[in-house]
């Protein structure tokens, strides 16, 4: 998967808490396996209007600069709900790569930490300040090496990341990833079994 070093861009403020998966992507939307073209479903009942499908003009994603937003700012308990990975393809389809919040699902959390997306879990307070930099449409720098987010009129604010998973995203490593770092390792035992069981 694409690594994860740093990653800059305009944050969209969504003050909203317990926004569970189908809210994210809809069921309509997970007969796919592909993880592309998601990002047209993210937050779909929300962006779009049920009675004709028009784009509802006071949903954040659907207003400039938030087209564009690469950081998403949330409220608590983001992405409880089910397990459907897709919540995370269609996040990361739209371009968001970063999503910040007091408290996420740990499916969702685990989930997206695989699909190569950064969550990142703040104190209230710290959501705040940057809920506020989101609204006046800001950009900001989240650095995950460093484990800080540059925000644009205020100070840097620290944020704590698992090491498994800092490494596993700056080296982009998903499962996959991990277990071919072993291939020697694999090699090396299925000779072995090839030398002492043939009738395998």
């Amino acid at each position: 998967m694409e690594k994860f070093i740093t990653w800059s861009g305009v944050a969209a403020p969504m003050p909203r808490a317990n926004v569970d998966t189908d809210l994210i992507v809809p069921k309509q939307f997970l007969k796919t396996i592909k993880r592309t073209g998601l990002g047209a479903a993210l937050f779909h009942d929300l962006r779009h209007d049920p009675a004709d499908g028009s784009e509802r003009a006071d949903f954040v994603l659907n207003r400039p600069p938030y087209r564009k937003a690469k950081i998403l700012i949330t409220g608590e308990n983001f992405g409880c709900g089910s397990s459907r990975e897709h919540a995370p393809w269609a996040l990361a389809d739209f371009g968001i790569r970063c999503v910040i919040a007091p408290s996420f699902a740990d499916i969702f959390f685990n989930n997206s930490a695989k699909n190569g997306m950064l969550l990142i879990t703040l104190p209230g307070s710290d959501v705040d300040k940057l809920m506020a930099d989101a609204e006046a449409a800001g950009t900001l720098t989240v650095d995950l090496a460093a484990q800080s987010i540059t925000r644009p009129g205020g100070p840097a604010i620290a944020f704590e990341v698992d090491a498994f998973r800092k490494d596993c995203l700056l080296n982009g490593l998903d499962d996959i990833g991990l277990t071919m770092q072993k291939n020697a390792e694999i090699d090396a035992f299925e000779e072995r079994v090839r030398t002492e069981r043939p009738w395998l």
